[in-house]
């Protein structure tokens, strides 16, 4: 991450927390799927065990790994480049101070070059 005053480091922490929260909710809606399907008895608790490995090797370790490691500013604006945080909710300051990392993304986004990981990791 590129150096930053105190508040923008602040203001990019909380927004990647919230686009990392938009995210797994997401993710454990498709898990919470699999747990109706099992309470309506139409899988069995192996498929179910075997589902949730699959959400913890996948999903849940990507999704870690994405908001954790690497330089947080650009979290947040692949999370507003992809729609996962509306560009309109963010402070105008984050947005100015991160604008480079912004018009990046999109340019990958534009040359169709910005893997998103909607749809690459919840496989049934």
């Amino acid at each position: 991450m590129r150096e930053h005053s105190k508040r923008i480091k602040r203001l990019i922490r909380e927004w990647m927390t919230e686009a990392y929260e938009r995210e797994l909710h997401r993710e454990l809606a498709k898990l919470d799927e699999s747990f109706a399907e099992w309470r309506r008895g139409a899988i069995g608790s192996g498929e179910l065990s075997h589902r949730i490995h699959e959400w913890e090797t996948g999903p849940s370790r990507a999704l870690f790994k994405h908001y954790n490691r690497g330089p947080q500013d650009m979290s947040v604006a692949y999370a507003i480049v992809v729609g996962i945080l509306d560009e309109g909710e963010v402070p105008e300051e984050l947005l100015e101070a991160i604008g480079g990392a912004i018009e990046f993304c999109r340019s990958l986004q534009e040359r169709d070059e910005l893997r998103t990981r909607e749809g690459t990791w919840w496989r049934r």
